[in-house]
């Protein structure tokens, strides 16, 4: 009996999928990479009407699944908006990976961070990727427009864009053309 337990556990162990889910930072340690060490991170709740969520989608060349998205902001010790950061998750496969897009106060793409991976390591785009694309404009995040995709990561890289294209386009239907920025 214990012989067969012990082949029956190995049998599992070794058939098992393996696991490839990756966590890289808290939301705690992406708002200090966000922000800065020490700072108050407030969070901007935003609701888009309909003719809104019209225009973001169509600046987004993709589709809303919430009514509710969520900035996150900071200010300097004088008062003045450090930036915004937004938190998504998409599915690139079967599997999620969570972003953190980071925009400064006129809403340009500042930074990129994968916060969190699920998909095999090997799928992940390097930093250096999302480091191409700072500071381009929404109407340039495409693949279309000079972003290049990366063998073997095709999903992952389109994934991304989707999800910066979003958060790019939220800000200006949002926030820019609230706050006249």
């Amino acid at each position: 009996m214990k012989l067969f337990k012990f082949i029956l556990i190995t049998l599992l162990i070794n058939v098992s999928p393996p696991s490839f889910a990756t966590i890289f930072y808290s939301k705690n340690e992406a708002m200090e990479l966000a922000f800065g060490k020490g700072t108050v991170v407030d969070s901007l709740s935003l609701f888009p009407d309909d003719a809104e969520i019209t225009k973001i989608q169509e600046l987004a060349k993709s589709k809303l699944e919430s009514g509710l998205f969520t900035f996150y902001t900071s200010k300097d010790s004088q008062g003045k908006l450090i930036g915004y950061a937004a938190i998504e998750t998409s599915t690139v496969r079967t599997k999620p990976e969570t972003l953190m897009i980071v925009l400064t106060p006129e809403g340009e793409l500042r930074n990129i961070y994968t916060l969190a991976f699920h998909e095999p390591p090997e799928y992940l785009p390097p930093q250096r990727w999302y480091d191409k694309l700072l500071n381009r404009p929404l109407k340039e995040m495409d693949f279309n427009q000079g972003v290049d995709g990366i063998t073997g990561a095709t999903l992952s890289t389109r994934s991304a864009l989707t999800s910066i294209r979003k958060v790019l386009a939220i800000y200006e239907v949002m926030i820019k053309n609230k706050e006249g920025n």
